[in-house]
């Protein structure tokens, strides 16, 4: 009896053995590609898709697109130069492995290019009221505005035809607007123009931007932001320009610390800036920030000088050449701080950066990604951060039922500490 039940119980094994062979593989779910994008979008784009934009797109007030990791938005047609519009709100949520991806097919991106204009930009409307970029790769735009650009017709940015079109224009005061992660590179003139809105701007790389002007980051009145931990590589003017322009409530505040700013403002063919620009009763705490060749120092508007509770502190400063060395020196323009690390002669305070030559022409603007501004062991910028400072976000934004906090102020200068 025993033998029977015995080989019973293996057949029965056997059996469910069977059965589990026959069990039908998933079906691999192909990306989505979208050959034909324009017009009023949102909802979401799915994971690892392809949206080919072929004309003028917009999310409408009240609506919102999702953009999900891997995604690539492909600017594809070189007749139109696409605007995107975003009336309601955005959500681009890459990753590390799989950013999100606004840009032009490869054949386009030439030398000729190097300075984009071949798409617009994200052009965000007074009642966009959420706009983030996490882990967003933005290339090869800036185009010009033209009378039938949707910017234009809606009254955006500077309203008017024949102007380039920056990375990203936010003006709502009420609004929310997050970028941490990216990359800004290849684009003609300013990157992000904000007019008014709770902001953090963190842990992102801005190259090759700026041809005859052009700002990395440029702010106004109405704006209270975190700017923290970027690296801005050879700005055509400024890495920073804050300024209380604009009239708007409340009065601009940018709290901008642990900051790494190369070669800023050599390409500009007039004096106008060069790292940090202050004007028209801003209010600027900057800290811990590594300014490295760069054509000026912190620098304010005589005329219109920034507010008097403004705090710069424990800026490092680094020139190759003693024409550099000579422009960072305090006088009725440049701002010395306190707690600085500013010397007289060229080549004092070498950041030691892991990977790049400090002897680079200044007016470079090609960006080499194999560069490394970590800080190697005996850098004068570790140990020189200040950490007791407050910032605006320590306890974060929420945008859609996510929390976005700014990053901790580290006890180095500069955005990237040893690695």
């Amino acid at each position: 009896m025993k033998n029977l039940l015995a080989f019973a119980s293996l057949a029965l094994f056997a059996l469910a053995g069977c059965s589990e062979d026959k069990t039908e593989p998933t079906p691999e779910v192909k990306p989505v590609v979208e050959e034909a994008v324009s017009g009023e979008v949102s909802g979401t784009w799915t994971k690892g898709g392809t949206y080919k934009i072929t004309g003028h797109i917009q999310i409408p007030l009240g609506k919102s697109l999702t953009i999900e990791e891997g995604v690539t938005v492909l600017f594809s047609d070189s007749v139109v130069k696409p605007e995107v519009v975003v009336q309601g709100n955005l959500y681009s949520l890459g990753t590390a492995e799989a950013p999100v991806k606004f840009t032009v097919p490869d054949a386009w991106k030439t030398s000729e290019n190097q300075f984009g204009n071949l798409w617009g930009g994200l052009i965000a409307g007074p009642k966009s009221a959420e706009f983030v970029l996490k882990y967003t790769v933005l290339e090869y735009g800036g185009a010009v505005t033209t009378e039938e650009s949707p910017s234009v017709k809606a009254g955006l940015y500077k309203q008017l035809a024949g102007e380039h079109v920056p990375v990203i224009y936010f003006p709502n005061v009420d609004g929310k607007l997050v970028v941490i992660n990216s990359t800004i590179r290849n684009f003609n003139e300013d990157g992000f123009y904000i007019e008014g809105g709770k902001v953090i701007i963190a842990n992102n790389y801005f190259y090759t931007t700026g041809v005859s002007g052009g700002d990395a980051i440029n702010i106004k009145s109405g704006v209270q932001a975190d700017v923290a931990f970027n690296v801005i590589y050879s700005p055509n003017t400024n890495a920073l320009k804050l300024s209380n322009s604009g009239d708007r409530t409340p009065q601009a505040y940018v709290v901008g610390y642990n900051n790494t700013i190369i070669n800023a403002g050599w390409r500009r063919p007039t004096t106008k800036g060069g790292s940090i620009w202050l004007e028209k009763t801003v209010r600027a705490d900057l800290y811990n920030n590594l300014l490295a060749n760069d054509r000026f120092g912190i620098k304010r508007d005589k005329g219109a000088a920034e507010d008097s509770r403004s705090v710069i502190s424990n800026t490092v400063y680094y020139g190759h050449d003693q024409v550099t060395t000579d422009q960072f020196q305090p006088n009725t323009e440049i701002i010395k701080g306190a707690n600085d690390l500013l010397s007289a002669k060229a080549g004092d305070n070498d950041p030691k950066f892991v990977n790049y030559p400090l002897s680079t022409a200044t007016t470079n603007a090609a960006f080499d990604t194999k560069w490394d501004f970590h800080l190697q062991a005996g850098s004068p910028a570790l140990g020189k951060g200040k950490t007791d400072f407050t910032r605006l976000y320590a306890n974060g934004l929420v945008i859609n039922g996510v929390t976005y906090t700014s990053p901790a102020p580290q006890t180095f200068a500069g955005a990237l500490g040893a690695k």
